[in-house]
């Protein structure tokens, strides 16, 4: 089959194996998308090797059980062990010895085909589409922020980023009617987030001043640069509570001095619980086609790369069957 692979380069070949594993089901890929975990493992991150990706929808076409054959599905991309207490305890996103779709130990979704447990697949309602259902997971992600961090109408949110996450974090936030803040470098972005958030506030970085320093009680690291949780640190209120949401390359300096006087508590958020991004989706969908900048064939897998890594580029999809 074509898969788009990663083994110190980037490369697309046409005769990777077709990934079964015993007890799991094959999913054919309809598309996926591109996001900035994948690009940075491109760069090393993660020490991954195999076929890319995890942002996907796809149909099963063989199933242990039978259930769910024929169905479009998406997939919670943490395949767990299924016996330790994590897993028991229903959260695999954790456990010790889980493989990651197209991130740790498994071969991922720029492909015809890929592998997962029936357990992960949630079924994909009709009234969503092919290319809203790649958001699943990242808006997932962008949920998982509010299962770790209280936020509603009474709080002041910073949001620094205003890329792909950034603006389904925005979509997320409209959620808890939250003061919501968006601090961006990129003017086009910013006012896109509108579509997301209209009652947000949009701040350039370079208009960044004194009066919001310190002003915030939570503050939203999205922007995918080491750079951003210096800016978290900055604009989050004594006591309060800065979410890193981005991954990236190489080592990130912290000022700690700033965590400790200021007693701040940091938040790693990563994987989400998929059936909160579903019901979203389902009313959301005609906002989410503003944030698909390309779409490409996996043949031009190299090149739709290219483009997801350009500054003025958000959300680049690959079609696939």
């Amino acid at each position: 089959m074509k898969a788009l692979r990663f083994d110190g380069s980037l490369e697309l070949v046409h005769d990777a194996p077709v990934p079964r594993r015993n007890g799991e089901a094959l999913i054919q890929v309809i598309c996926a998308g591109i996001c900035n975990t994948d690009l940075e493992i491109a760069n090393g991150y993660a020490a991954f090797h195999g076929t890319l990706g995890h942002e996907f929808v796809g149909r099963v076409v063989e199933s242990p059980d039978g259930s769910l054959q024929g169905r479009r599905v998406v997939g919670e991309i943490n395949a767990g062990c299924g016996h330790c207490k994590l897993c028991v305890g229903g959260d695999s996103r954790h456990c010790p010895e889980r493989t990651v779709l197209g991130i740790k130990g498994r071969d991922g979704a720029f492909a015809e085909f890929l592998s997962l447990p029936v357990r992960n697949l949630i079924e994909v309602p009709e009234s969503v589409s092919d290319e809203a259902a790649v958001f699943v997971e990242p808006l997932a992600a962008a949920f998982n922020i509010l299962e770790q961090v209280d936020i509603n109408d009474s709080h002041e949110v910073a949001l620094i980023g205003d890329g792909k996450l950034a603006q389904l974090i925005a979509l997320v936030m409209a959620q808890t009617n939250c003061a919501l803040t968006i601090i961006g470098k990129h003017p086009d972005k910013l006012k896109r987030t509108l579509s997301f958030c209209p009652n947000s506030s949009l701040i350039e970085t370079r208009a960044f001043g004194q009066e919001f320093k310190g002003r915030f009680d939570v503050a939203i690291d999205a922007t995918g640069s080491p750079s951003g949780l210096a800016t978290a640190l900055e604009v989050v209120k004594p006591r309060g509570t800065v979410v890193l949401k981005s991954t990236h390359h190489g080592a990130t300096p912290v000022d700690t001095s700033l965590v400790v006087v200021n007693e701040v508590r940091i938040v790693g958020s990563r994987c989400g619980r998929f059936r909160p991004a579903i019901n979203l989706l389902t009313s959301a969908v005609a906002e989410l086609a503003l944030l698909i900048s390309r779409r490409l064939p996996l043949e031009a897998g190299l090149l739709a790369f290219e483009e997801a890594a350009a500054s003025e580029n958000l959300k680049v999809i690959l079609r696939i069957a």
